[in-house]
């Protein structure tokens, strides 16, 4: 008996066939596939019950299966190495900016950890290129070589731009306001949490803390800075190593805002008091920056902006539509809160 009307939608949880469709509409398999591509000789009437039947089945083509026939998924990666305040952040953007283009958003992580071995994007774009995914954006990646299986686009990558698309923020100047505000307030021994060596993102905000303090008449200290490679966890041994000193820092400026957290524990662990034994500045401008005891002084990167320029970089690059720049770099500002003072 053909179900034209009312077709219940499935309780189980077997996923949704084609078949299922065609028997619940009363037409056969070959008119729903017309169907669902579009194609011509089926009859205005037919199509709109058998597209009745689709949204109350909750009927969904397989991407592999699109991919298939189109060679297309219309759909788009962000890979990360994990989710991080970070990551997630820069996932708000690309899921806000890739409403109406006609593209859908899959986020991936293989479940490493930050600092995981180099070339996890050459592995994650392997499972997903060509049947899964038609371009990526790759947050923080190690690598810039990444095989040339779908457009990429990069942010924030730890080399630098070199010759891949790349969206970052002006990592140097963002330093050096953040440096810039301590010295305003009288710190004079101002310590430096870095990230990662490798980073292009670390080099650039340690040359940012170094062009402030040269600019004031001072050298950096080379007693002053350590490496924190952007983990809150990280961050507690060379946080108290600098605050354990004779002559301990008076303000310390941390390349993250997880490390400036990690240094705000460590504060208190150690009897300081922030701000008035201590200042403390980040980087990022994270949801968590504004939540600690007292909130975080921090450079605010555009981090949704960071993801949502990807994108329609990204869109470009897949359309064959020559963008206007293929690093786009986005301004930042420094967030006064309560954990910086005059000294």
């Amino acid at each position: 008996m053909n179900r034209t009307h009312g077709a219940a939608p499935r309780t189980d949880l077997q996923r949704v066939t084609i078949t299922d469709v065609a028997e619940a509409a009363g037409v056969s398999v070959a008119t729903v596939s017309k169907v669902i591509n579009s194609r011509y000789g089926v009859a205005a009437a037919t199509s709109q019950r058998v597209q009745q039947v689709i949204d109350e089945l909750g009927y969904e083509s397989s991407l592999v299966a699109r991919s298939l026939r189109s060679h297309r998924t219309n759909v788009i990666g962000i890979l990360v190495a994990e989710f991080e305040p970070f990551s997630t952040e820069i996932l708000k953007g690309t899921s806000r900016a890739i409403a109406g283009t006609g593209y859908e958003l899959l986020a991936y992580s293989g479940g490493g950890r930050a600092g995981a071995p180099a070339g996890w994007e050459r592995r994650y774009l392997s499972r997903l290129s060509g049947t899964l995914i038609d371009g990526a954006i790759l947050v923080t990646p190690t690598v810039v070589d990444t095989g040339g299986r779908v457009p990429v686009v990069a942010i924030d990558p730890h080399a630098g731009p070199a010759h891949m698309p790349t969206v970052d923020s002006d990592n140097e100047h963002g330093a050096q306001l953040a440096t810039e505000h301590l010295l305003r307030l009288g710190h004079r021994r101002i310590g430096f949490l870095g990230g990662r060596a490798d980073l292009e993102s670390s080099r650039l905000r340690e040359a940012g803390y170094r062009r402030a303090l040269a600019a004031a008449g001072l050298e950096a200290d080379p007693t002053l800075l350590r490496v924190a490679d952007y983990q809150q966890e990280g961050a507690a041994r060379p946080a108290r190593e600098l605050l354990s000193l004779p002559d301990r820092p008076t303000a310390i400026f941390a390349a993250n805002d997880l490390s400036a957290i990690g240094t705000l524990d460590v504060a208190q662990e150690l009897g300081l008091s922030v701000p008035d034994d201590l200042s403390v500045v980040g980087f990022d401008n994270v949801p968590e920056s504004a939540l600690t005891t007292p909130s975080l002084t921090t450079v605010a990167q555009p981090m949704q902006q960071l993801g949502s320029e990807a994108v329609t970089l990204l869109i470009q690059l897949m359309s064959d539509t020559e963008p206007g720049s293929t690093h786009v770099r986005l301004p930042v500002r420094l967030v006064e809160r309560g954990s910086t003072r005059a000294r």
